[in-house]
């Protein structure tokens, strides 16, 4: 069917960046971290592929004849959060920093903010955690209507309302013009993200309706040329959202990893000659951010038994990537990104995997794509295709 899949597991670093120091993550490494507290990975098909002879897991053992080609990439973008790392892995590493704000917006981009939308005031405005600032602040922003804003370590200005308060196509619609009339210029952070919840009297829970503004990527990525060379792109998850839909022919949105799965294998079955590129967001919000190494073991594990469906769904003629985007351990003090090597995993069916050692960039994964389709480009990174045959 000539489909080239990549599924991003979003957060499953492995193992600390040469400069993770710079970054506060000396330790971090989220699988063998979470490997060690769990008491070994769980992760069988995984393992075949060839996940345990990229580094030492517990649980996790090296493959004689792994089924995918196997190796580790090195982040060369400046940051650590997912929209630098999905650019890279799409040809086009970060050389700037997105802003950050550690201690919380300046007051006369707040001012702004509540000229362009309207609203009347705004509660929290400083770094949290988004399941604690909600039952922080959810009586007072239910009393009086205000949205609660705040940030974390990374590029973002996130905006969390009650769904009963301000309605959900309300609180899109203030993220939208956040995005383009407010996070603008110097403030031009990597995502604005609608933060719905529901719930009364200090338990608050947030909802699966979150909603993700970006920024357009600074040059043409792999999805665009291919888009523009009549292959037809599948943007499933967050993907869509990280690229601003940009180049993305066939949009699926997803609310869970077992969503996502399930797209995914409905789209390899249902096309041919086809790029797509899938997000599973699951491990890095609900576990990575919440120092939650069992659930996040858990989310694997569902991702691994499901591993067997995805590979049979393609055809000799069809490639998959699996790697992930940053790294976010869980049994750090931290709830924040990590600066880590990312796993990488080359399955063509029916062909003994190879170890392609480290990469310099995760933009290899762009080039491999590129030389896949047979597409002329001007991305950055190498294509390890030749070295999987």
């Amino acid at each position: 069917m000539n489909n080239f899949v990549i599924i991003i597991l979003d957060g499953v670093g492995i193992g600390e960046l040469p400069d993770a120091d710079q970054y506060g993550d000396r330790g971090s490494n989220t699988l063998g971290n979470i490997s060690r507290v769990v008491n070994g990975l769980k992760l069988p098909n995984l393992a075949k592929m060839g996940l345990g002879n990229i580094e030492d897991l517990l649980g996790v053992p090296v493959e004689k004849k792994p089924i995918a080609s196997f190796g580790k990439m090195k982040e060369i973008s400046i940051g650590k959060d997912s929209t630098s790392g999905h650019w890279e892995i799409a040809g086009v590493p970060v050389d700037f920093k997105f802003p950050v704000y550690p201690n919380g917006f300046p007051e006369e981009l707040i001012e702004l903010f509540k000229k362009e939308t309207g609203v009347k005031g705004v509660l929290g405005n400083k770094p949290a955690s988004g399941t604690v600032i909600i039952q922080e602040l959810g009586d007072e922003h239910v009393k009086t209507g205000y949205p609660i804003v705040y940030t974390s370590a990374d590029s973002v200005f996130q905006i969390a309302a009650h769904e009963e308060v301000i309605p959900l196509e309300k609180l899109y619609e203030i993220c939208e013009i956040a995005r383009k009339k407010v996070l603008v210029g110097d403030n031009t952070v990597g995502r604005v993200i609608a933060r719905p919840f529901l719930g009364s009297d200090g338990k608050y829970t947030r909802t699966t309706n979150r909603r993700d503004f970006s920024v357009d990527p600074v040059s043409d990525t792999i999805i665009d040329y291919a888009s523009k060379t009549g292959i037809r792109t599948f943007g499933i998850g967050k993907v869509n959202d990280l690229f601003n839909y940009r180049g993305i022919d066939v949009i699926e949105k997803t609310k869970s990893n077992k969503e996502g799965i399930q797209k995914i294998i409905k789209n390899i079955k249902g096309t041919e000659n086809s790029f797509i590129f899938a997000n599973l967001v699951d491990f890095d919000v609900y576990f990575g951010h919440r120092n939650n190494p069992e659930g996040f073991h858990s989310a694997l594990i569902e991702f691994d038994k499901a591993l067997p469906e995805i590979l049979e769904s393609l055809d000799e003629t069809d490639a998959l990537i699996i790697t992930a985007d940053h790294g976010n351990d869980p049994t750090t003090p931290s709830t924040d990104h990590s600066r880590e090597y990312v796993p990488l995993l080359f399955y063509k069916k029916n062909k003994i995997g190879r170890n392609l050692g480290i990469r310099e960039t995760f933009s290899d994964v762009a080039q491999t794509v590129a030389h896949f389709f047979k597409i002329n480009n001007g991305l950055n990174g190498t294509s390890f295709l030749d070295e999987d045959d």
